[in-house]
């Protein structure tokens, strides 16, 4: 039974596992932590868990609630080393808070702190996904953030949206819930005169990411709503929609899902895929929800379509262009002229090899790297689509 409405989050056949992500500013305030708001919402994790629904909590606030103990002034982010300073003092706040309040409803909870190469490693993926599965299969609610106690600028999600999402593909979630300053998409920034909120929306265009602000209302955090789409193409290849409702009411999980007085506020994101085309297996998923690779692969129209019409490989003739310094077995992203990510896969050959024989034919390649060609540069197995154009 897909998710097709925001009351559908409500539904445990609809929606066994909800990802609840929330930000800083809806935890911490100028007078410290918004206790009364946070009992809510953990009454509210509860009466899911009672529905039927595992959930599990991507939460800020470490590094804001360090500050706060330190008297870091700018919320901590004056330096990096501040930042890491209050992460690591905010995190032991922050995890016994949600302790606390989740033991209140007779509830358990688990901490994890992941980085971003945590998630990028094919590994330590598998690893997290067993202990989230296990931690589940418990009864448990894991509460996981970003370890920003040891994490650089290079090296990390940037936000929680992002890694939100990453953490349902991993959990096999069936939605996201991201809790933030604002109700939803607008189809323009929403304080213009007229500016629509967006109910439901069906794959990200180009046209739905030229409505995305780069704003965030409270400053506080450190995600917009470009930020946000990202996690819903991330979360999109995995089959989990994204939900994008404002966490500063009361009961906010409830106002988004709407009940019989009221309908829900928020925007859903439904993931869109090829016609024809199945789920992805586990592999597939953790390769399309990779943020970083070794390199680039620009391509044709021609292999464009190939590639998300008719699900196959990329060969050598389709491409137009490399960037980059990979091996092959390396993950690499693969590119259109115009410059969209239509794909991530396992590079069949060096970066060096695939300039070379970029635009020939397989019956032309061997004379150029001394030996018979493979059957493709990125195999369709080994490849994870990411965009599907509106026109196909």
């Amino acid at each position: 039974m897909p998710i097709n409405t925001l009351s559908d989050l409500a539904d445990p056949e609809a929606n066994p596992c909800l990802v609840i992500k929330v930000g800083s500013s809806l935890l911490v305030d100028d007078d410290g932590v918004r206790t009364v708001w946070l009992n809510g919402l953990v009454g509210e994790i509860s009466e899911a868990r009672r529905r039927g629904q595992n959930v599990i909590v991507v939460s800020s606030g470490s590094v804001a609630l360090g500050a706060r103990t330190l008297g870091f002034d700018k919320g901590g982010r004056g330096s990096l080393a501040d930042a890491q300073a209050s992460a690591a003092v905010g995190q032991i706040a922050l995890s016994g808070m949600w302790a606390q309040l989740l033991g209140n409803h007779g509830l358990t909870a688990a901490q994890m702190l992941v980085t971003l190469m945590d998630l990028e490693d094919r590994r330590r993926y598998l690893n997290i996904t067993a202990t989230i599965e296990r931690l589940l299969d418990a009864g448990v609610v894991p509460v996981i953030n970003e370890n920003d106690s040891i994490t650089t600028q290079e090296l990390r999600f940037g936000d929680n949206d992002r890694l939100a999402a990453r953490v349902a593909q991993a959990a096999g979630a069936s939605s996201v819930l991201l809790l933030s300053d604002i109700d939803g998409l607008y189809d323009r920034h929403p304080k213009e005169p007229g500016a629509t909120r967006l109910e439901v929306v069906k794959g990200i265009t180009p046209e739905v990411k030229a409505m995305a602000s780069t704003e965030s209302n409270s400053g506080m955090g450190s995600g917009g709503m470009v930020s946000k789409l990202q996690a819903v193409e991330i979360a999109a290849i995995a089959g989990a929609c994204v939900v994008i409702g404002n966490g500063f009411h009361e009961r906010p999980v409830e106002r988004v899902m709407g009940n019989r007085d009221a309908a829900g506020v928020g925007t859903l994101f439904l993931p869109r895929r090829r016609r024809g085309a199945s789920k992805p297996g586990a592999r597939k998923v953790w390769l399309g929800g990779r943020l970083r690779t070794k390199g680039k692969i620009v391509i044709d129209d021609g292999a464009m379509k190939a590639l998300v019409h008719e699900g196959a490989s990329l060969l050598a003739k389709g491409v137009i262009d490399v960037d980059g310094r990979f091996r092959r077995g390396d993950p690499v992203s693969i590119i259109s002229s115009e410059g969209t990510i239509i794909a991530n896969g396992l590079s069949e050959y060096d970066a060096k090899e695939i300039a070379a024989i970029r635009r020939l034919h397989s019956n032309e390649q061997q004379d150029v790297l001394g030996y018979a060609p493979r059957s493709s540069v990125v195999h369709r197995d080994l490849m994870s689509i990411k965009y599907v154009p509106p026109q196909v």
